[in-house]
């Protein structure tokens, strides 16, 4: 079982270049004799991240030709009928990429499964809506969702040659990632391709309403210097990108403004999916309480502090009065919000608070909202990461994104000690990575040496599996939090904005 065979940079659409910039992808053609898949191909266009800085990765070659996939395997060109999991990047849909050294799947394929993983058009490549200024564009915002839709297609179409189920296949990601997992649930081009789920510190409230993506468009056009579709076309990769940079520093400038301008803690991302009543509904989290995705069962789950990291890379100071006016942006009493964060935490900082509030309204009760929207159509398990990083001081502790190694049981690589620190547990990620595994393989979560994982409204409270040296189920520990949220009148995510 450990004779890992890795297959790289293998085409699953026809390269989106020339003419198919901002259009859906295309079947690409079929190759004649050997291709070589001992390398990875070229990823989506992007700025320099600081966080790939920080774990000393070096940039990854980029192109528009960017839409390819990997595959680990035990049992290539076999009929072993393993089950497939296919990992979706995070990075804001707008960095990131399927080759990513920390999403290598040696450990995967060792344990029993094929992975996949994608990548998909980032920034205004993949998420630019057009179709305001040309119907022929319409949809143009949700492409690089059409991008994993067909990375799904060529799975149920190829990955038996390589050992896999094609009926028994998982898709999971983090961030965006997780945020496309979601939507994907509730997408009607996605139907059919995927039988299980686990979003990571993501859910289906990412997508935007087509008012604020067209709004988005115009503003990145103006810094583009575009005036037509034709225009956005035939510019240079690097003008797209530049401009993307402006959008991006002026909502990370003013996150006030951003967020009462797009109605969104989200809106410190500047490209993000489109609820277009096509490829992603106008009302996700509706279509899914209806039962869009019924019969697909669901992890999913977020970090304890996952703000941290976003106050790493962007910090600021903020006394009471300032917290008070950024909580009203995001609910209808801040006071009441400050008061109910103190009592839930009693000796954290006004910065903790804040970090406190931010992983909720971005990450925990968007997951919370989508788990007791689909729980009525299928099993859906929730957990919480609890284990923290001792990097920097602690400085990262269980921030975004400190889950990804252990999932993919890959923490031996040097390079994470930086993010990570100098103490990682070992058993923590056999723990987590075999619970994914075995949800992959049976559709039902077996976490190993722990209590029984009931899934959301089995039983009359809501049971949450924490994470961390200890692996354990208990009763919501943040229940008072998630109930003050569940009062607040004023919504978090307004796609009627």
């Amino acid at each position: 079982m450990d004779d890992v065979a890795r297959f790289g940079g293998i085409p699953f659409a026809a390269p989106p270049v020339g003419d198919l910039r901002f259009r859906p992808p295309i079947a690409t053609t079929p190759w004649s004799g050997e291709l070589d898949a001992t390398g990875f191909g070229p990823v989506s266009p992007q700025n320099p991240s600081m966080l790939n800085a920080m774990l000393g990765e070096e940039p990854e070659a980029s192109d528009e030709d960017c839409l390819y996939l990997n595959v680990w395997t035990t049992s290539p060109g076999s009929e072993a009928s393993l089950p497939v999991m296919v990992w979706i990047h995070g990075g804001g849909f707008e960095m990131g990429s399927g080759s990513s050294p920390m999403y290598h799947g040696e450990e995967f394929a060792k344990s029993g499964v094929v992975l996949v993983t994608v990548n998909y058009r980032l920034g205004a490549l993949g998420f630019l809506e057009l179709g305001h200024l040309d119907p022929a564009y319409a949809g143009s915002g949700n492409v690089g969702l059409l991008d994993q839709v067909a990375a799904l297609e060529w799975v149920q179409n190829h990955i038996a040659g390589f050992g896999g189920d094609p009926q028994n296949v998982t898709i999971f990601g983090e961030s965006a990632g997780a945020m496309s997992v979601s939507l994907l649930l509730a997408s009607p081009p996605a139907k059919g391709l995927f039988h299980k789920a686990i979003a990571q510190s993501g859910a289906i409230s990412a997508a935007r309403h087509m008012s604020q993506a067209t709004s988005d468009a115009d503003t990145y056009l103006a810094h583009l210097g575009a005036t037509s579709v034709a225009d956005a076309v035939a510019a240079p990769i690097e003008e797209l990108l530049a401009a993307h940079a402006a959008v991006a520093a002026a909502r990370v400038g003013a996150p006030e403004d951003a967020i009462r301008t797009h109605n969104s803690p989200l809106a410190f991302l500047a490209f993000r999916p489109v609820a277009d009543g096509i490829t992603v509904p106008s009302d996700p989290i509706a279509a899914l309480a209806d039962g869009a995705a019924a019969g697909i069962p669901l992890i999913t789950g977020t970090n304890r502090e996952e703000w941290k990291l976003f106050a790493l890379m962007t910090p600021s100071s903020v006394d009471d009065d300032a917290l008070v006016a950024r909580l009203g942006l995001m609910v209808d009493d801040p006071h009441k919000a400050v008061e109910v964060y103190r009592q839930t935490h009693p000796e954290a900082s006004i910065a903790e608070i804040e970090t406190a509030f931010l992983t909720d309204a971005v990450f925990r009760i968007p997951a919370v909202e989508m788990a007791d929207a689909h729980s009525a159509h299928a099993p859906v398990w929730q957990y919480r990461w609890d284990w923290g990083s001792t990097a920097f001081g602690g400085a990262i502790g269980a921030a975004h994104a400190v889950e990804i190694p252990f999932v993919f049981n890959s923490i031996d690589d040097p390079r994470l000690e930086i993010f990570l620190g100098s103490e990682i547990p070992a058993d923590l990620a056999q723990r987590i990575h075999r619970t994914w595994v075995s949800f992959a393989a049976t559709g039902s979560p077996s976490v190993p040496d722990a209590n029984e994982w009931p899934s959301v409204g089995a039983g009359a409270e809501r049971q949450v599996l924490l994470f961390d040296i200890e692996v354990e189920v208990a009763t919501d520990p943040e229940g008072a939090t998630r109930e003050f949220w569940a009062s607040s009148s004023k919504p978090i995510f307004d796609l009627e904005a």
